[in-house]
């Protein structure tokens, strides 16, 4: 948004209270300052425009602080086109309105009597900084008006105050007169003492004032730098009296605290503009200490929006692409310390790309009036005449955004839409004027001039070019009201007047004038009056009807609901009377539902909303003294049939259902057409329609439905009349269907009395799912099917029992649901019921046919497969007797065994014997258990022999070997002196060993561990007597070496080859280097130093030199060179690398 103007610096006005005795001298120099008051057109300036609204205006006033004040003024309402809008405004643009709240209230009021607006403003509980000038503006279309006024304060009174006198009372007793004592100057002196202290006080306090400014603004004045600063800050918190601020910042004695935390702070406040990015930074004391940002009090985290940098102590906080939710407050917090700023997010200016155009149209176009911006979404403001449009105010005008165009609509131009319009941005604006014209109306046809005898009708007709115009008839100028004789009617651009029954009165001038146009048209009714010599005529009384008499009838249809009104005409001299009835009950009620209406010549039999019990024959009977006639009508009231009955689903399918009714017992008095019907899905409330054409039958087939869906369904009746009421819902049914035939029926086994089938879930579910399956059989030759079960079968198998043995059967399986029974499964060829001996036969695991070993403790259980029919017998043994039940337990099937030791004990080793028999049919296996544990320790571990640092120590195997093969021996030795043993050797096989390189002078103890496929033995076998190594005869001769010199310059000793490669390939270069002190590598390429740079890694592992590079491409081809530098001098190898593109 553009930055508003600075107020220049007021003068400050010396204010005195008013005198009131010189009210207009106060006025007049309130307009003068009005009139004096510049016009630079800056928001909130006052205008030097000035129509006179006031009748009264504000006047100016002197309050105390603390106490609610209001000022009033009052606006002729006589030279205000339309509602005024007021505006209030402190200074010169501060405008009171944004601070309507508590303390600032605003209310109008107009008097309709005196035609005056009464504007008013509160000021609840004023503070010093509401003192100033003020002014209202009042604007109302073209006219303004504005007056000034002015608010001082004065510090709040004592009761005692200002009343001097009251200090100087007399003392005296209490029955004299209170004027008979001496003056109390002592007490007058200290009442002189209190308030110069008072005052003392007051000025202090003056001093103490903070101008209504809350103490933060107060801190942010106190940290400005720039003074440019200080009306920037005023403006944004609203400070009209400038120059008092600097004056109480002046006085006050700001003691900078120095910051433990922060060198530098936030400056007071940034600008910058949309779109553009801001920096923001502080110098913190300590470059260790931890900082945070917030926003508006919340933490801002590091994001692409937000940097956060850190440059030695500087924190630096980084906005990009700043928006309009940028401008907001910030601060940095250090420690237990915080600093302030904020930000000022400035909109770019919108500019007006095409502008608007004048235009010229009649009343009731359609006028839309478009510009074109410069951005999308941009902010404008629409007026008219200087007053602003807004949706509130009318409905007659429509704002509409497209992109970057701004269009106002006004779809029924008026007369008073006419006007200059304007469009305002924060960047230029664009005028354009709208003129609306009167239509012109053209005469079609004219009004001709008539003449009609007596009793005639006279027709007066028009006939113009808008079909909207209306307009009025008037008869010798007095205008023409509707009456029982006089008819006005409107109908498209035809303007007629009737006059029935023509008297000599009618005759004058006619003229029919249209509203809103200087048109008129006229024309003379002439009356040709005719002399009748009157003869009494006597007629006797007759029903006119197109049948009547004593043997026909009329017969008249209404629909129920609908007004019936019979009017019969009647003659004869004198005037008949009628009277109509239904049967022998004679109608009299001349008001209700049922009526009777007489006029002349006229006998009306009305009923209002017609019903079936209205439904019969009426008569008609007229009667004069000459005689009478009679007519008889038949009434039949027709009506919509009454709903279908019975309405139910009689069978359902997958997708499918079958709706069955009857019909309705009343036809509503006409044959019905057919019948609509709807359905919906259980619990919605959306019905929807199954056929739109009616349908002639009872029964209906609904289709496209979804399986396992509950629906309702209901029916309409039709005849001619209209559709009845709809009928009951149906019962909520599911449209479902049985399942499809189970599939891949095999038989599994057959006995003499059983046949075991089985067969997979059917391909086709569907929503019912499967409750179970119902097996059956059938004789060879037979139709008639048994049943195997009784209650259905869950699992996809079955033993059928109870079979006649040898009987050819034929079997089908059948799966069920809740919508029935699915096609059936059958065999092709029948199943012959009889017993199919087949040989026994062990089928031994793998693993079983050698030796099944296992741990002490551990489990044993074993699976063992076997074959034949009937049923083996089965038998397990070990040694030639049968296994202990208690030991062993033995779990028998059709088609296996299963052997379990649940905790192996040694002693469960051996060989069992499986036996598998059917009659003299046998076979047999067998299965080795062993079960192991650690061996015991060595046996008898002695020093056999002891020569120079060797011992030779000896063993016997253990005693236990745990029941397994000894695998090795673990040797250990231990210095008898510290007992720490440490091993010798691991898996010796040999039962004896050397041990070497044993100290001088020590002596040894020795222990073995026996070894098998479960570990080494728990304890070991010790030596009984031990190694000691004599020192006796051992002589150890010195020589003098001299002492060589490792000292060498660096040598290659394997140079670097030339290699080629290919591209994408990772590569490495190869070569060897030997010196002392150890020398210093450098890899090159083409002479550069090449360390550093992660695509090429350096090892060095004892002088062995690679340079890896990875996935070397064309521009790693080059010279490789590989110097090696020590202090004694330098080497180095070159290569040549080639790089060759895949092929």
């Amino acid at each position: 948004m553009p930055e508003p103007a600075k107020p220049a610096a007021k003068k400050k006005e010396v204010k005195k209270k008013e005198d009131p005795k010189a009210p207009k001298k106060e006025e007049k120099k309130a307009e003068a300052q009005a009139e004096q008051a510049p016009s630079d057109g800056n928001k909130g300036e006052p205008s030097s425009q000035s129509d006179g609204l006031f009748i009264k205006k504000p006047e100016n006033l002197l309050t105390e602080c603390g106490k609610d004040v209001a000022i009033s003024m009052e606006l002729d309402g006589a030279q205000l086109p339309c509602k005024p809008t007021v505006k209030w405004f402190k200074g010169k643009w501060l405008e009171l309105g944004i601070k309507s709240g508590l303390r600032f209230q605003f209310n109008d009021s107009f008097d309709k009597e005196k035609n005056v607006y009464t504007c008013e403003l509160k000021i609840g509980k004023v503070v010093i900084g509401d003192r100033g000038d003020y002014r209202c503006e009042v604007t109302a279309k073209d006219k303004f008006d504005s007056c000034a006024f002015n608010i001082d304060m004065e510090a709040p009174r004592t009761e005692d105050s200002g009343n001097v006198l009251q200090a100087f009372k007399r003392t005296g007793e209490g029955g004299r007169d209170a004027s008979a004592g001496e003056l109390d100057f002592s007490g007058l002196l200290k009442k002189r003492e209190g308030q110069h202290e008072e005052e003392k006080k007051k000025k202090k306090k003056d001093d103490d004032d903070d101008m209504g400014i809350p103490p933060e603004i107060w801190e942010l004045l106190k940290g400005v730098t720039k003074k440019s600063e200080y009306e920037r800050i005023a403006f944004q918190y609203g400070i009209t009296d400038l120059r008092g601020m600097l004056k109480r910042l002046k006085k006050a004695k700001v003691e900078v605290k120095k910051s433990a935390a922060f060198i530098k702070k936030l400056d007071p406040a940034y600008q910058v503009d949309k779109g553009h990015k801001i920096k923001m930074w502080v110098e913190v004391s300590d470059p260790d200490l931890p900082i945070k940002w917030l926003k508006n009090g919340q933490v801002i985290k590091p994001s692409g929006k937000y940097i956060f940098e850190n440059v030695g102590k500087k924190r630096i906080l980084t906005i990009t692409k700043t928006t309009l939710a940028d401008d907001a407050a910030y601060e940095c917090c250090a420690r237990d310390e915080k600093c302030f700023t904020e930000v000022f997010v400035k909109d770019p200016p919108v500019l007006i790309v095409n502008g608007l155009d004048d235009q010229q149209v009649v009343v009731g176009d359609k006028v839309e009036m478009a510009v074109e911006v410069s951005e999308e979404g941009a902010q404008v403001m629409w007026t008219k005449d200087g007053v602003e449009l807004t949706r509130e105010e009318t409905f007659k005008y429509r704002f509409k955004k497209d992109g970057k165009k701004h269009i106002l609509i006004i779809n029924e131009a008026t007369k008073e839409d006419a006007g200059r319009y304007q469009i305002m941005t924060n960047g230029g604006q664009s005028e354009a004027d709208l003129v609306v014209e009167d239509k012109q109306l053209e005469v079609l046809q004219d009004i001709a001039d008539l003449t009609v005898k007596a009793a005639e009708q006279a027709e007066f007709k028009c006939e113009v070019s808008d079909e909207k115009v209306t307009g009025k008839w008037y008869k010798n100028g007095v205008e023409v009201r509707p009456s029982k004789r006089i008819t006005i009617s409107h109908k498209g651009r035809f303007h007629k007047l009737l006059i029935d029954n023509v008297r000599p009165e009618d005759e004058g001038d006619y003229t029919f004038v249209p509203d809103g146009y200087a048109l008129s048209l006229s024309a003379k009714l002439n009356f040709l009056e005719i002399k009748i010599e009157y003869v009494p005529k006597q007629e006797p009384p007759k029903i006119h009807l197109d049948c009547s008499g004593g043997t026909q009838e009329n017969t008249i249809v209404v629909v129920a609901g609908n007004k019936l009104r019979l009017d019969v005409a009647v003659t004869g001299e004198p005037a008949p009377v009628a009277t109509w009835l239904k049967g022998n009950v004679a109608f009299v009620v001349k008001e209700g539902r049922v009526r009777i209406e007489e006029r002349k010549e006229l006998s009306s039999f009305v009923i209002e909303s017609a019903e079936r019990s209205d439904e019969g024959s009426y008569t008609i009977k007229v009667t004069n003294p000459l005689g009478e006639d009679m007519a008889t009508l038949n009434i039949k009231v027709v009506d919509v049939p009454d709903p279908p009955e019975a309405v139910r689903i009689t069978s359902v399918g997958e997708d499918w259902a079958i709706l069955l009714w009857e019909p309705p017992k009343y036809d509503g008095g006409m044959p019905l057409t057919g019948y609509l019907m709807e359905r919906k899905k259980k619990g919605s409330m959306r019905w929807m329609k199954l056929n739109y054409d009616v349908f002639t039958e009872t029964t209906f087939e609904s289709t496209k439905m979804i399986e396992g869906v509950l629906y309702e369904m209901r029916v309409f009746a039709v005849n001619a009349i209209g559709v009845s009421q709809p009928s009951q819902n149906t019962k909520p049914f599911m449209p479902i269907a049985p399942t499809s035939e189970p599939v891949h029926l095999t038989l599994e086994d057959v006995t003499d009395t059983t046949a075991t089938l089985k067969w997979r879930v059917p391909n086709r579910v569907g929503a019912g799912g499967i409750d179970g399956y119902l097996i059956e059989y059938c004789k060879e030759g037979s139709d008639e099917w048994i049943p195997c079960n009784t209650e259905l079968v869950e699992r996809c198998g079955f033993t059928a029992k109870g079979l006649p043995t040898g009987e050819k059967l034929f079997f089908r399986v059948t799966a069920i649901n809740i919508a029935g029974k699915s096609p059936p499964a059958t065999f092709a060829q029948p199943v012959t019921i009889r017993e199919i001996v087949e040989q026994p036969k062990i089928r031994l695991p793998r693993q079983l046919r050698t030796t099944y070993i296992r741990k002490v403790g551990e489990s044993v259980n074993l699976v063992i497969p076997f074959q034949g029919k009937p049923r083996p017998k089965v038998t397990w043994s070990k040694d030639g007797k049968p296994v202990d039940p208690k030991e062993v337990n033995i779990r028998t099937s059709d088609f296996d065994t299963i052997f379990f030791i649940r905790k192996a004990e040694r002693y469960h080793s051996g060989d069992y014997e499986l036996s598998v028999q059917i009659e003299n049919m046998e076979d047999k296996a067998t299965v080795k258990i062993r079960v192991v544990e650690k061996p015991g320790p060595a046996h008898n571990v002695l020093v056999k022999e002891v020569w120079g640092f060797n011992a030779l120590v000896e063993w016997q195997p253990p005693k236990d070997d745990g029941n397994s093969e000894i695998t090795g021996y673990s040797i250990q030795k231990a210095d008898k002196k510290t007992m720490e043993w440490f091993t010798v050797y691991e898996h010796n096989r040999l039962t004896r060993c050397t041990v070497s390189d044993l100290i001088i002078g020590n002596e040894y103890y020795f222990r073995v561990y026996s070894e098998n496929i479960c570990g080494l033995s728990e304890s070991p076998g010790v030596s009984k007597n031990t190694a000691y190594i004599q020192k006796d005869g051992m002589i150890s001769k010195q020589h003098n070496y001299k002492e060589h010199d490792f000292n060498m310059a660096p040598i290659f000793l394997t140079p670097l080859l030339d290699r080629t490669v290919v591209a994408g390939y990772t590569t490495a270069l190869n070569c060897a280097v030997r010196g002392h002190p150890k020398p210093k590598v450098i890899w090159m390429k083409n002479k550069m130093d090449l360390s550093g740079d992660p695509k090429f890694l350096q090892k060095n592992s004892q002088g062995v030199l690679t340079l890896n590079i990875r996935k070397p491409s064309s521009f790693d081809g080059g010279t490789y060179s590989c110097k090696a530098i020590n202090e004694l001098g330098e080497a180095i190898v070159e290569c040549k690398l080639e790089v060759k593109a895949p092929q």
